[in-house]
């Protein structure tokens, strides 16, 4: 094992994976900086905010300076993505090379593109015919060179949908938390009876954290643990014995507006919605091997989220 047992650590993004990477890090006794555009935000024990625009060279090289290790979790608007990403991607890459930094970037399914139930492990042929799949797989293809060329040393980690305290616009986030706890409407995509796996997103936090500390992950796709996949149906099931009250949910068959996704965000979501029509199971037995760590169990997962959005209730 290689480890920068107490490095400086970099986040770039503070949406639910980078804030609760930050709080890992922090937690494991790293420095850490937590990178957006505002630099504002609740305070983190540990965790210093910073405000930076990392879509531009300058300000990326602003965010990494000082840091061993830099994880890139940003994203933005979904229907922004295909335009902005790649200038993230471009500025983040010539920031990092010339500070020297370990770059960990949190990736998507999205190369993989349809895979007709197949499991999806790190082998598994990139295959995207989506705006979003292809330009997320052009991405990847330019980290990775990045890494053999000698330029950066790079390890990219994958996760399914995030579940989990925080994570408000996920197909299993707040269109299906809140009202469950509230006897209101609970929101379905696709078919729910086909296995689906979701990532606890404290297991993306300290997957992250882990490759971070190990330089023997550097180089290759990972993907991030996962719970063996069931399906939505059984993950609402789970929440009814929770809560003790059965679900009102409302299936949609197709990409249109519901609750905190709008139309503009299902406009873009439509070709990916191939994600909600046929089975998506991650195997993650790489990582688990690899590192010596099981994902969070899906049962434990939902008690900590459904407590959490009790709490995020109550505080509307």
């Amino acid at each position: 094992m290689t480890a920068t047992a107490h490095g400086s650590h970099t986040v770039l993004g503070s949406g639910p994976a980078g804030t609760a990477l930050a709080r890992e890090l922090a937690g494991r006794g790293h420095a850490v900086r937590l990178v957006d555009r505002r630099g504002d935000g609740p305070a983190l024990d540990g965790v210093e905010r910073f405000a930076a625009d990392v879509s531009t060279l300058e300000g990326a090289r602003v965010a990494v300076t000082g840091a061993d290790v830099v994880h890139h979790c940003v994203n933005v608007g979904y229907h922004l993505q295909v335009e902005v990403m790649p200038r993230i991607t471009k500025a983040i890459l010539g920031a990092v090379q010339e500070t020297g930094a370990r770059l960990v970037v949190l990736d998507t399914l999205y190369p993989y593109g349809e895979t007709k139930g197949e499991v999806m492990t790190e082998s598994t042929p990139w295959n995207a015919t989506s705006r979003k799949g292809r330009m997320r797989a052009g991405l990847d293809g330019e980290y990775l060179a990045a890494h053999q060329e000698g330029r950066v040393r790079v390890a990219l980690a994958r996760s399914a949908d995030f579940v989990g305290p925080g994570v408000i616009n996920s197909s299993l986030g707040a269109t299906v938390f809140p009202g469950a706890l509230t006897s209101g409407e609970v929101l379905g995509l696709g078919d729910i009876d086909l296995p689906h796996s979701y990532t606890y997103i404290g297991d993306v936090a300290s997957g992250l954290a882990t490759l971070g500390e190990r330089t023997d992950g550097d180089g290759r796709v990972w993907h991030l643990p996962t719970a063996p996949a069931v399906s939505t149906r059984e993950i609402h099931r789970l929440i009814e014995a929770r809560v003790g009250r059965p679900l009102s949910a409302t299936i949609l068959d197709e990409a249109r507006p519901f609750g905190p996704f709008d139309e503009v965000f299902m406009a873009e979501y439509a070709e990916m919605f191939y994600q909600h029509t046929e089975p998506q199971i991650v195997d993650s037995a790489a990582f688990e091997a690899a590192f010596g760590v099981r994902p969070t169990p899906l049962g434990e997962a939902l008690d900590r989220t459904l407590a959490w959005y009790g709490e995020w209730l109550a505080a509307q």
